[in-house]
């Protein structure tokens, strides 16, 4: 399981230390795509297996099932951990995330997220500002 919030740069390469916390979960390769609100989204290969398998179960004649899966997997990219703790983002990711300089790596349950620092601080604003009203809608799934 992932949990915690780690400030870290990306270089000009596009380099990313990941969070050593993170790095045994991840496993030696992960896949990292675009993910919902402005961020990326990393998977353990055994989580993105279970993704693969939810995505084909989905009806491919709806217009909606197509666009979300051609937008997640048409970036997805296989991150590979080199020997100074970094992975590399490619240009596409690094475009849709706006990953500048500082960069938010956070654990989500069974993903991780890479966040630009501008972009996780409004959406923390917003969601704590939120979050009494959020918890209450959380009963509906049992929580």
């Amino acid at each position: 399981m992932f949990m915690g919030e780690f400030q870290h740069n990306i270089d000009a390469k596009g380099r990313l230390i990941v969070p050593a916390k993170f790095r045994e979960g991840l496993g030696e390769k992960f896949v990292v795509t675009r993910g919902m609100d402005g961020c990326l989204f990393g998977y353990p290969q055994s989580e993105w297996e279970i993704m693969e398998q939810k995505m084909k179960e989905m009806p491919i004649s709806k217009k909606e099932t197509r666009a979300f899966v051609r937008f997640f997997y048409s970036a997805a990219t296989e991150c590979e951990i080199d020997k100074q703790g970094r992975i590399n983002i490619p240009p596409t990711l690094r475009n849709h995330a706006v990953l500048e300089k500082n960069c938010v790596v956070i654990g989500v349950s069974s993903r991780i997220e890479i966040w630009s620092a501008e972009r996780w601080a409004a959406f923390s604003a917003e969601a704590e500002e939120n979050f009494d009203d959020i918890a209450e809608q959380m009963i509906d799934f049992g929580f």
